[in-house]
């Protein structure tokens, strides 16, 4: 038995989900909320198997109640309920963990197999989102830092030792690593902190880590 949790704010579309839904021999509607808060505290409370998720709704929309119960509930399985006008709405809930969304005006057969294929760890898109969150515009991708010039001026062995200082060695460990005398690390060491501008071992140890 799948037990469902319905999220609307309209008591009438929970009622006639609820009619259509407990007609399926294996679906059991075990509680209702009419905003995100409540749909959280019962989600809690009850630990359904599913959440029939509205988005547009009054003290917590379905997006907020998404993502707060995809930290406190990592194993809830949320299916967004939507109309069309509601896609950017249902893109954010996806992001924050929802597992699929429906029409509000889908078919109480197609709303019930959805609700197995999410609970067995499908994700469900109904019709239209899929191609308009493809249409939608790409965010241009930021363009990778670029190195200091300030690391090209260190000698091999400069970098050699700094790439070093990031793994956490000690100028003792550096020598023995190098085969070099512990004073000629130590030399390295300030001049590497010198040419790259840094105060100490830490912030050579950042750079060293993201840029080389």
């Amino acid at each position: 038995m799948i037990r469902l949790l319905l999220v609307d704010d309209q008591a009438i579309i929970r009622e006639g989900l609820r009619n259509l839904l407990q007609a399926q021999a294996d679906l059991d509607v075990v509680g209702e909320a009419s905003q995100g808060q409540e749909a959280v505290e019962q989600a809690i409370a009850l630990t359904p198997d599913v959440i029939l998720m509205d988005i547009r709704m009054p003290v917590m929309d379905g997006v907020a109640a998404t993502r707060a119960l995809s930290q406190q509930l990592p194993d809830a399985r949320i299916l967004v309920l939507t109309t069309f006008d509601d896609d950017d709405y249902v893109a954010q809930a996806m992001q924050q963990g929802a597992k699929g969304y429906l029409l509000k005006d889908t078919p109480s057969t197609e709303i019930a197999e959805a609700i197995r294929l999410v609970h067995r760890g499908y994700t469900h898109m109904g019709p239209g989102l899929f191609e308009k969150m493809l249409a939608r515009p790409v965010a241009a991708t930021a363009p990778e830092p670029e190195t200091p010039p300030e690391l090209a001026e260190l000698t091999p062995r400069e970098l050699e030792v700094l790439e070093l200082i990031a793994e956490g060695c000690s100028n003792k460990e550096i020598a023995e690593r190098l085969y070099i005398a512990e004073r000629t690390v130590k030399n390295h060491v300030n001049s590497i902190l010198s040419r790259l501008g840094v105060r100490d071992r830490t912030q050579a140890a950042i750079l060293a880590t993201k840029f080389l």
